[in-house]
């Protein structure tokens, strides 16, 4: 589903993303890993288009996506759910829903109902601010948002991020639900490792910029933590 060849991503005079390569098969849930400050963030961002590539080759499915614009990636149906969540704060629940709506390929306006069937609270707060709700339903109304296109490919950056434990297993369970049930593809950035290896069935690890590890979440054993997660 996504095919990244030699992808290079640099900031003015600083290169960040070096020669990277990552393949997420349609169905799998991939789980991108690694220290802090690797470029984990910054090859999401470059996959949705927000970044500039400077070279290489990044396809979904049979589209090059290169150097084509950022709003094609909903479109060709890729949800992204970016670190920190950034919903709209005094939009309600229902407008920040409906705004995600704008990026349908198929022009539908009508809130599915199976996002309400996987966040059934959110159906009761639909009138409440974004802002006023805690981090936890704020991390679901995100992935929520992001469903509302009707994704082949969901991107989550850090999704447990700040969340207490309780939602963040209500989160995985929806996940897992979301790939095994759905077939949904899943992308995702994680640090906690009981939720990677209860989510992914592979992982990659970036290491200054560059894939250095990956293969199936068996795979990832104490060595290569120590070697390439531990602080």
């Amino acid at each position: 589903m996504i095919e990244i060849r030699g992808l290079n991503q640099a900031y003015g005079e600083s290169h960040i993303l070096w020669d990277v390569e990552l393949t997420v098969p349609t169905g799998s849930c991939t789980c991108l890993m690694g220290r802090n400050g690797v470029g984990k963030t910054t090859l999401l961002k470059t996959i949705m288009g927000t970044l500039p590539i400077t070279s290489g080759s990044l396809r979904f499915e049979d589209s090059e996506l290169g150097h084509r614009p950022a709003e094609l990636r909903p479109r060709l149906g890729i949800g992204y759910v970016p670190q920190g969540r950034e919903i709209f704060p005094q939009l309600t629940v229902e407008e920040n829903l409906r705004l995600g709506l704008l990026a349908r390929r198929d022009n539908v306006w009508a809130i599915p109902e199976s996002v309400f069937h996987f966040f059934p609270a959110l159906q009761q707060m639909l009138g409440r601010r974004g802002g006023d709700l805690s981090g936890g339903q704020q991390q679901q109304l995100a992935i929520a948002r992001a469903l509302v296109i009707d994704p082949k490919l969901l991107i989550l950056d850090e999704p447990t991020e700040g969340i207490q434990p309780n939602i963040v297993h209500e989160i995985g369970n929806i996940l897992l639900r979301l790939n095994r049930e759905e077939n949904l593809t899943i992308l995702l950035v994680e640090q906690k490792l009981p939720f990677a290896r209860r989510l992914a069935d592979a992982f990659a690890v970036m290491e200054k910029g560059s894939i250095v590890v990956a293969g199936a979440i068996a795979d990832l054993n104490d060595d290569v933590v120590r070697r390439h997660l531990s602080v």
